[in-house]
């Protein structure tokens, strides 16, 4: 099964944390979904770590330079 795709590189930044936290939270546990990003979301991740310790499954499965891709799941 494949995991749906969130694609935030043409979305305001102002915009972006509360669109993927929208999105993490309608995720039962063991789900997740893919972020697509135009630079390193560490401070997504961070901001996860704060808000949502341990809650978080949080796996790079690119790295830039260009495009990184993030599965983003919630723990189950």
């Amino acid at each position: 099964m494949s995991e749906e795709v969130l694609d935030i590189r043409p979305v305001e930044p102002r915009d972006r944390h509360p669109m993927i936290f929208s999105k993490w939270e309608a995720l039962d546990p063991g789900q997740g979904f893919v972020l697509l990003n135009d630079h390193d979301p560490v401070p997504l991740y961070y901001q996860f770590q704060a808000e949502k310790p341990g809650l978080v499954d949080w796996d790079y499965l690119e790295s830039g330079p260009d495009l990184w891709q993030v599965r983003i799941g919630k723990a189950s």
